[in-house]
């Protein structure tokens, strides 16, 4: 049976394979870039369903199982990314991040029992977190994307094909926004069903929930800061910086916050 102990095993082959995938995308083998990335993803989710297995619960429970599916979605995300937009970076970059979260899944392991205690015993439990999990990875290649135009000056060129490809870079860059935002919304929805059912209200303004309506703002904010005609571009690259960054306060920095010490119903490590 798969453990936990098993995981350096299968992380390293699906980030040997994704690290190839995107090596093959820079050098334009479209057919090895799609196989070598598709096989790791079949790997490291192959991992996830035996850890499902042996845990008899989905693997959701500790910071170190929402990790795990994090993980995964990144270089899915950035393989979708590359379908739809052909940029060869965002599988590097995708990796990377992937790695790192590994890195620290690998370094700092969470307790992973089978015990479950009954708040997260829902049937809404499970979507809940995993939609929110695909939600963060998608805004996260988007402020991959937002931090490649702050870095990259021809982006913000004043000739008219430089004004071409930022109106177009800016186009894909807010329809990935609003991908993700529609997870995060769908994702604030099925928690607020669970809530109700393990709770008895939808929303009690808990801290976890304070700083996901703030992240759910920032990016809201974000997209209709974009439609004003004079709007500035590198204000509005820092802005989804930043709702980024709000995002990680929601998921994991809300832990080592004083207010969410001993009071949060969402902090079950």
């Amino acid at each position: 049976m798969v453990t936990w102990e098993h995981f350096v095993i299968f992380a390293t082959g699906a980030v040997l394979l994704w690290a190839i995938g995107a090596f093959a995308a820079w050098r334009k083998k479209t057919a090895l870039t799609y196989a070598a990335t598709v096989l790791g993803l079949l790997l490291f989710f192959g991992f996830i369903l035996s850890m499902w297995v042996s845990l008899e619960r989905p693997p959701l429970r500790t910071m170190g199982e929402t990790r795990l599916w994090y993980s995964f979605f990144l270089p899915l995300v950035g393989l979708l990314v590359y379908s739809r937009w052909k940029y060869r970076w965002v599988l590097s970059f995708s990796t990377v991040l992937s790695l790192v979260f590994i890195c620290i899944n690998i370094f700092k392991p969470e307790i992973h029992s089978k015990e479950l205690m009954p708040a997260l015993q829902s049937p809404w439990f499970a979507p809940h977190v995993i939609v929110y999990m695909f939600a963060y990875a998608v805004l996260g290649a988007a402020t991959l994307m937002a931090v490649y135009a702050l870095v990259k000056p021809h982006l913000n060129g004043q000739s008219l094909a430089s004004n071409y490809q930022l109106s177009i870079f800016n186009s894909q860059l807010d329809n990935l926004v609003r991908v993700g935002l529609a997870f995060l919304t769908t994702g604030m929805l099925f928690g607020a069903l669970w809530a109700k059912e393990a709770w008895g209200h939808y929303w009690t303004w808990d801290p976890k929930e304070t700083w996901a309506a703030i992240t759910w703002l920032a990016y809201l904010v974000y997209l209709h800061y974009r439609r004003l005609p004079r709007h500035d571009e590198r204000m509005a690259l820092s802005m989804l910086v930043v709702a980024f960054l709000l995002l990680q306060m929601c998921w994991w920095g809300i832990n080592y916050l004083p207010s969410a010490q001993g009071t949060s119903i969402h902090t079950y490590n």
